[in-house]
């Protein structure tokens, strides 16, 4: 049974009249008088009676409409619904420091958008984050890393990110503008986990450079970390949009640690071909308004 059957009905109903209802649906009449006789042998009655020039409905014509009527709409309502993909879950697997201090005003205005769509977000760390977007289970993921190169991954680079030292109020990096990586011989370091990006980036270059340090806390957490500084526990090399709460408050200093040849972006993530729904396309939009968005 074809749909469409049930709308050249609800038409033919209307206009009481077969001719009339062709025109509207830009049918041939015979094709009109097929599509209800073949209604009415499924149904075993019969859907229409002439008076004069008019088919009007039988009482099996008219419990009919009802239903046709219900069917319609539900058609234009899926219609609208799968077309534009208002409704359903989308996954987003991402690093804490971007899932706590980015996503966050994006995905108010996206429920804005979308109200019916669920976010179903899952801070991780990055080599997770990209594994959970590989195996489908996030649908797009969220790093901040050097310029991605996977093979089974397209990546979007949002905009690049700041990376401060970051240090108590009161420590004497405070009152420069600018640190040399000689200064930070002897610092006491409070460090991400050894999978995080930019703590490896951080440690190769105190090697190369040969410059002793000691790590005082290996952190999980970025706001555990971000406290440690605060508390004057050591200092930490942090993305600069991590700590724009505690820089209001003057209870931290940054200052800029040279970095010519390494830098550091925000990238959305999606496996390669993956099928983009219209939610994602409008999510991706709003992540990159305002930047140079260059895909990977």
């Amino acid at each position: 049974m074809d749909i469409q059957h049930f709308l050249t009905f609800r038409e033919v109903a209307k206009w009481q009249n077969y001719t009339k209802a062709a025109d509207q649906l830009g049918y041939a009449q015979s094709s009109v008088t097929t599509q209800i006789q073949k209604l009415e042998q499924e149904y075993g009655v019969v859907l229409f009676e002439r008076f004069g020039r008019r088919m009007r409905p039988t009482q099996s014509g008219e419990q009919l409409l009802l239903y046709a009527n219900q069917i319609a709409d539900l058609f234009q309502e899926s219609k609208s619904v799968v077309g534009r993909q208002e409704c359903g879950a989308l996954g987003i697997a991402s690093i804490e420091t971007m899932a706590a201090f980015l996503l966050p005003r994006y995905l108010h205005r996206f429920r804005g958008m979308y109200p019916q769509v669920q976010v179903l977000l899952e801070p991780a760390q990055e080599e997770r984050v990209k594994q959970a977007v590989r195996d489908g289970e996030a649908d797009m993921g969220i790093l901040l890393d050097v310029p991605l190169a996977d093979p089974e991954l397209d990546s979007i680079v949002i905009r690049k990110e700041e990376m401060v030292v970051a240090a108590s109020a009161d420590h004497p990096f405070a009152k420069l503008k600018a640190v040399e990586w000689r200064q930070l011989s002897g610092e006491s370091f409070i460090m991400t986990e050894q999978d995080c990006t930019y703590r490896a980036a951080l440690e190769r270059e105190l090697r190369t450079r040969q410059i002793p340090y000691r790590l005082a806390y290996e952190l999980g957490s970025m706001e555990a970390i971000k406290q440690c500084v605060v508390y004057g526990l050591g200092i930490a090399l942090i993305p600069r949009i991590a700590i724009q709460s505690e820089l209001e408050k003057e209870q931290l200093c940054t200052v800029p640690l040279c970095m010519e040849d390494l830098s550091f972006y925000t990238q959305l993530i999606y496996r390669k071909r993956k099928y983009m729904t219209t939610p994602m396309k409008h999510l991706i939009e709003l992540l990159t308004e305002g930047h140079e968005a260059q895909t990977v």
